[in-house]
């Protein structure tokens, strides 16, 4: 990428991405301006042993190193579902049961060549898309939601990506806003996971008498076309979920003076069916004079969000010093 001002060096720089899920593990050469400029993807064989998952994963590296540009790719990073220990460089993917302290990083090092690779969880790889090319930029103080299966999330704290020693700071899913609430798979009880993913918006729906349509499909989209429509106990799963995601979003605010909330994820994509009784609940939460002009908004990085992410957490957290 060229300007009239001459070369722009950004675009010098090479990064290895991974976005590594339960459905599909994506890979891509990313330069420093933020443009995806190869990808790869594999389905990921989730049901499979631990081995032919990372096959997949070293099918999309081995593609992306037919570049010519992977001799300039100095560094891998990889935004992987979780729980992550990025300081053991292993992950545990809930959807991946083949994956149990899997040593992802020591295997990527070593079909990389040994180039540095760098760990995150896939809702601080969110977070860095979001701080880097997103709704984000130019706020020192951030988190970002990806509402989706689960909730996960990310923190900007004076202008750098928080991560944390595992890579997991930021969880907002499972912080408890339900004190007698339904237990979580996780071990806690009235998370905001067990009512704001879009599994759980659905199962609520069900169990209040919403049934789907013709077609059959009962997923959080459908709750949500249905509460567009003016079902009333479709409308209540979602003020629900927003009422939950609301006091976890607030209770983020008020600890770390957080600026802006960031909601990605396919939840998301409900549009105003979330937003607007997220942000009238926000009133209820978020009262206090520091956090109470609060803005909340979609992101904008959309799927590349997990790719960017992980470009992004590289470049970011190879800066700090060690």
């Amino acid at each position: 990428m060229y300007t009239d001002r001459g070369h722009d060096p950004s675009t010098d720089l090479v990064v290895a991405a991974l976005d590594i899920g339960g459905t599909k593990i994506a890979g891509a050469l990313v330069d420093g301006g933020g443009r995806i400029v190869v990808r790869a993807q594999r389905p990921t064989p989730a049901r499979e042993d631990g081995d032919t998952v990372m096959r997949a994963v070293e099918s999309v590296l081995a593609e992306l190193a037919a570049s010519p540009l992977w001799e300039r790719a100095g560094a891998v990073g990889i935004g992987s579902a979780g729980p992550v220990d990025a300081s053991a460089g292993t992950v545990s993917p809930v959807n991946v049961p083949g994956w149990r302290d899997y040593p992802l990083v020591e295997r990527v090092r070593a079909v990389t060549g040994g180039r540095p690779v760098e760990l995150v969880g896939d809702g601080v790889a969110m977070t860095a898309a979001e701080h880097w090319q997103g709704a984000a930029r130019g706020y020192d103080n951030a988190l970002c939601l990806v509402v989706s299966t689960g909730v996960g999330g990310g923190l900007v704290l004076d202008g750098r990506l928080h991560s944390g020693p595992t890579g997991n700071a930021g969880h907002i899913g499972h912080i408890s806003v339900d004190l007698d609430g339904d237990p979580c798979p996780c071990g806690g009880r009235g998370c905001v996971e067990r009512i704001a993913s879009g599994p759980n918006i659905a199962r609520r729906a069900l169990a209040e008498g919403w049934r789907p349509g013709p077609d059959g499909d009962s997923t959080a989209a459908a709750v949500a076309a249905a509460a567009r429509a003016g079902d009333p106990v479709a409308r209540a799963s979602f003020e629900r979920a927003a009422q939950a995601l609301a006091a976890g979003i607030a209770a983020t605010a008020t600890l770390m003076e957080v600026r802006i909330a960031v909601i990605g994820g396919g939840v998301a994509g409900a549009g105003e069916v979330l937003f607007a009784p997220l942000r009238r609940a926000l009133r209820d939460y978020a009262t206090l004079s520091f956090v109470r002009d609060l803005t909340v908004t979609p992101a904008l990085t959309g799927t590349d969000a997990g790719l960017l992410g992980a470009a992004a957490a590289t470049l970011a957290l190879q800066a700090v010093p060690r």
